[in-house]
């Protein structure tokens, strides 16, 4: 049977999602150590009639990464 590759991308977005939640449940622990990288202040392209404004801040706890490698092993058992 062929895997879907979607189901995998899925499964690793809300791995991330309830990674970073449960981090942000318990500050002061060690699961939400982790780094931010991204844009630290957003670039903004102004040309009069229209403004766009850019922006990308990634953030990756030790939290998220449990929530990805139990998604791999829910997807690997699919």
């Amino acid at each position: 049977m062929r895997k879907n590759k979607w189901a995998c991308f899925l499964l690793i977005l809300a791995g991330i999602v309830i990674g970073g939640f449960i981090g942000n449940l318990f500050p002061s622990t060690w699961l939400n150590y982790g780094q931010t990288f991204g844009l630290s202040a957003p670039i903004i392209f102004d040309i009069g009639i229209m403004c766009i404004t850019f922006g990308l801040t990634i953030k990756i706890t030790v939290a998220s990464i449990i929530g990805i490698v139990i998604a791999l092993v829910i997807y690997r058992f699919m």
